[in-house]
């Protein structure tokens, strides 16, 4: 029998807003390690940083895809 689970778009943009987040932070993580590091790896760096920044404003779209708009 195969359970078929419909979720509603809403949950569907907030599940991956979530996990965006999560590689934010892990990405943030990531970058701080390489820094505290004895020989930062420069190329990586700035990659990781782009990465983030990517991953932002990602975040920041799905965020205002969840806001409603008010009219004040």
């Amino acid at each position: 029998m195969n359970a078929h689970i419909e979720m509603d778009p809403e949950e569907v943009l907030r599940l991956k807003l979530k996990v965006l987040q999560r590689e934010h932070r892990d990405l943030d993580e990531a970058i701080h390690a390489l820094i505290e590091s004895r020989h930062p790896d420069q190329l990586r760096l700035v990659r990781l940083k782009k990465q983030k920044l990517a991953l932002k404003d990602e975040i920041a779209r799905l965020e205002d895809q969840l806001t409603p708009d008010i009219i004040a």
